[in-house]
């Protein structure tokens, strides 16, 4: 959904902020990832040179979005003006808004999209789960307010995938991350240490290892995947050949002679490949700044 589209399903009288009594849920300032102290830093010089130019969004008196930009107007004493958005009904249509807000912002990342998508298609199952089964969606339409998504199904797989603009295979890997992932091995996505692909190995180790991995940094990481990837992937075995018999003629012992080189020579290619497999993977996280 594009800034113009969310804008546009906003109230359209603003009131100044002399005139609000603001409240602020931790729930929402929590619900999206905080500003880096750089991003924080940029958006209070800009606050400072350019005043506050976007409205704060109220739910009545809840402040739904512009947290960080309230706080530092009130640290500085700065106006700021807030719109009403007049869709809301439930705290469920609140979260779906700053989730599809954010999504459409082009500094999130694909991990931090693909935690939001996974969110919507929560929100979104657990209301269809409430709806009783007698209720088309024909009959359940028209009290859904513009602007929040109806909620006649859930989502797919590739539908989320689509919302976040990620892979099917990295939201695959973000799920997994969330299930298994310690903090720590989180925090080491979220500043870049680690790609979304190497901390889902990661995230199949004990928490225990995944956190000293995390606290020896981006090479440890990036070894200790490394590692995972290879024992999951031992090479196969050599078959074992029959005996040749005493009498074995010449040519039953060369055949004998060319199986094991064939079984030596397939030992080495697949090593061979495997080692190509964790160059290109090595390849493509370090040109991601991994």
């Amino acid at each position: 959904m594009s800034v113009h589209t969310i804008i546009g399903k906003l109230a359209t009288v603003f009131l100044p902020s002399y005139r609000m009594n603001i409240i602020i849920k931790e729930e929402l300032r929590a619900y999206i990832d905080p500003l880096t102290q750089d991003e924080f830093a940029a958006l209070e010089r800009s606050l400072l040179n350019e005043g506050c130019r976007d409205a704060l969004v109220l739910w009545g008196d809840i402040l739904v979005d512009g947290h960080n930009r309230y706080g530092i107007c009130q640290k500085h004493d700065l106006p700021f003006n807030t719109v009403q958005n007049t869709s809301f009904q439930s705290m469920d249509d609140v979260h779906l808004w700053m989730i599809d807000n954010h999504l459409g912002r082009r500094s999130v990342s694909d991990f931090q999209r693909g935690v939001l998508a996974l969110r919507k298609k929560d929100i979104l199952s657990a209301r269809l789960a409430r709806q009783p089964e007698e209720n088309s969606p024909a009959d359940t339409s028209a009290d859904i307010p513009a602007g929040i998504a109806e909620p006649k199904r859930t989502l797919s797989r590739q539908e989320i995938a689509r919302t976040a603009r990620v892979s099917s295979i990295t939201l695959g890997q973000i799920e997994k991350i969330q299930k298994s992932a310690a903090p720590e091995l989180v925090d080491a996505i979220k500043s870049g240490e680690i790609s979304i692909n190497a901390a889902a190995v990661v995230a199949t180790l004990p928490a225990e290892k995944q956190i000293a991995a995390a606290a020896g940094g981006k090479k440890e990481l990036r070894e200790t995947a490394r590692q995972v990837r290879a024992a999951k992937s031992p090479p196969k075995s050599r078959p074992q050949l029959p005996p040749l018999p005493e009498d074995a003629s010449a040519e039953q012992i060369e055949i004998q002679r060319l199986s094991i080189l064939v079984a030596e020579l397939t030992e080495e290619r697949d090593l061979l490949k495997k080692k190509v497999q964790n160059l290109t993977i090595a390849l493509a996280e370090s040109r991601n700044g991994q």
